[in-house]
């Protein structure tokens, strides 16, 4: 029924994959999966695994796509959030920002999109929203204080003109 791919040239996810999107088939709304997906089909809206995910050569996703590890050779038209590697073939096109660990991009492939990567690109963005709120705290508690120094300043300034 699977034949290996010669157009997904990395790994062969087929039987490893848990849920499959044929070429045939195209999903709309919310898709969750909990295992490794294979996407060779459509899919619009979001679509999130905590496992693998592969987007076949002819595959067209119009969805923002989150995932542990993931290889694309196909269209996203979305931004793409992965925790730790994302592989771009040379047919991959994407359109929407990446956020990922470890980013490879083999000849040919096109990103139209922010391009964040590094330990920190791959944490979720509520935690480093979370973390950013916490560095500026400390900078709006200095605020008041500096005000207060400017004000003396001013009127010392006035004290002495007298």
């Amino acid at each position: 029924m699977f034949q290996k791919n010669d157009t997904m040239p990395i790994r062969d996810t087929a039987g490893e994959a848990e849920t499959i999107i044929s070429a045939s088939v195209k999903v709309e709304g919310e898709f969750v999966s909990q295992g490794n997906v294979l996407i060779e089909g459509a899919v619009e809206g979001t679509l999130k695994t905590e496992k693998d995910l592969r987007v076949g050569q002819k595959a067209r996703i119009s969805a923002d796509v989150s995932a542990a590890n993931a290889n694309v050779a196909g269209e996203v038209r979305g931004n793409i959030n992965v925790s730790e590697r994302l592989e771009l073939e040379p047919t991959a096109r994407i359109y929407g920002d990446i956020r990922t660990k470890v980013l490879i991009v083999a000849g040919g492939a096109s990103v139209n999109g922010k391009i964040s990567m590094g330990p920190e690109a791959a944490e979720p963005r509520a935690k480093q929203s979370a973390q950013s709120q916490e560095k500026s705290k400390p900078a709006a508690a200095k605020a008041p204080e500096k005000i207060e120094v400017e004000n003396k300043e001013k009127e010392t300034v006035g004290f002495f003109g007298r």
